[in-house]
């Protein structure tokens, strides 16, 4: 009897657990639903015109972030002007007026020309990928960190997205010699702009958006941007019907995706990884479909905007070369923080490039025996 007292009777039991369960779940669901449902929003804006390919890139990195971080994360995308013009995206992250911002190194040369190596140059022989593997293992992070650092700016940096070598430009007519780039009105950006300096044009730094206008008023005589889908997008084939394929004064270069710093340190240790991660996902998705795009839009500029295409002469790329000697020897006389970063790169570039060159088979020899002049042989 005493045995069967000390036992809770079962319908008793079954309405108690009950109500337990009743009151967990109050208790835990409501929290976890609480915290799922929470958004944090970053205001985000690109250096780019909405039209861009380069602006769909930043929409791209955005859309990755959103999906990963499963609401957790909204990043906002706004075109370039919205909140700041271009070249003013780097002073409003680190301010905080953004969250953060699309852009490239190379619109920073005002601040450091040392932010221009990332992008400028022929890069002692380094593709953009090439760079990006620099940045990433041979201590390139820690370069820009400490740049931004000595800058006083509050950002988080991620350099991303490997660029193709970028056209010698628009002009009225072909450049056959190095000599016919002396007194064009020209556009570039970064530490192009000595390069071009050099060879005899008078430059002008403008951003994509105000490219085209300023050719179409006759402010510009010619211009470089980038690529053969952002070129068709802005409008080049309205103002020039010439363009100069292949260059080494952006032969390298790569995007970077910023952040306010104090913003980023107060996410979640798993939000700020999905942050960093999204960018790896997002530079190998940028590369993938820039080929695609790229060469579509390539075909299109030959066939539906009859423009004409011409490569560069070597005696022009060697010029280049030799102007680039002399602008960071004498930038890293000037400036120890170039210096370090020039040879940083330098000593990488001995080695990778040395081992691409040694181990990458001409493309070339297997496209000529499938097709002739960009035709599929019968």
């Amino acid at each position: 009897m005493s045995e069967i007292k000390n036992q809770v009777p079962r319908r008793k039991f079954l309405k108690g657990a009950a109500a337990g369960s009743v009151g967990a779940a109050a208790l835990g669901f409501p929290m976890i639903s609480k915290a799922q449902a929470q958004t944090i929003t970053l205001r985000f804006q690109s250096t780019w015109p909405t039209k861009d390919i380069f602006h769909e890139y930043a929409n791209d990195y955005a859309a990755k972030v959103n999906a990963m971080s499963g609401g957790r994360l909204k990043i906002e995308v706004l075109p370039a002007g919205s909140v700041v013009k271009a070249f003013d995206l780097l002073d409003a992250v680190s301010s905080g007026t953004l969250d953060g911002g699309h852009g490239v190194l190379a619109y920073w040369y005002g601040k450091s020309a040392a932010l221009a190596l990332w992008g400028s140059g022929p890069a002692f022989g380094m593709d953009a990928n090439t760079v990006l593997s620099w940045n990433q293992y041979g201590g390139g992070q820690q370069l820009i960190n400490e740049i931004y650092s000595g800058l006083k700016l509050d950002v988080v940096s991620f350099p991303y997205g490997p660029m193709p070598t970028q056209p010698l430009g628009w002009f009225k007519k072909p450049i056959a010699k190095a000599d016919d780039l002396k007194g064009l009105k020209f556009r570039t950006v970064g530490l192009s702009i000595e390069i071009f300096t050099d060879m005899g044009a008078s430059v002008q730094a403008l951003p994509g958006g105000d490219i085209i206008p300023a050719m179409d008023r006759g402010l510009l005589d010619a211009a470089e941007f980038n690529n053969a889908s952002s070129d068709r997008l802005l409008g080049f084939p309205d103002v020039s019907k010439i363009n100069m394929l292949q260059s080494f004064h952006q032969s390298s270069e790569q995007f970077e995706i910023i952040f306010n710093k104090k913003k980023y340190d107060s996410l979640a240790p798993d939000l700020r990884s999905i942050l960093a991660i999204a960018t790896q996902a997002a530079s190998a998705d940028m590369s993938w479909k820039a080929i695609d795009r790229y060469s579509k839009d390539f075909v299109e500029l030959q066939t539906k905007d009859k423009v004409k295409f011409y490569a560069t002469p070597k005696s022009i790329l060697v010029a280049q070369l030799k102007a680039w000697d002399k602008i960071i020897e004498k930038k890293a006389a000037e400036n120890p923080m170039f210096k370090k970063v020039l040879e940083s790169q330098k000593a990488f570039a001995q080695r990778a490039v040395r081992w691409q060159l040694l181990t990458d088979v001409d493309m070339k020899i297997a496209y000529d025996h499938y097709f002739k002049d960009g035709q599929a042989k019968a």
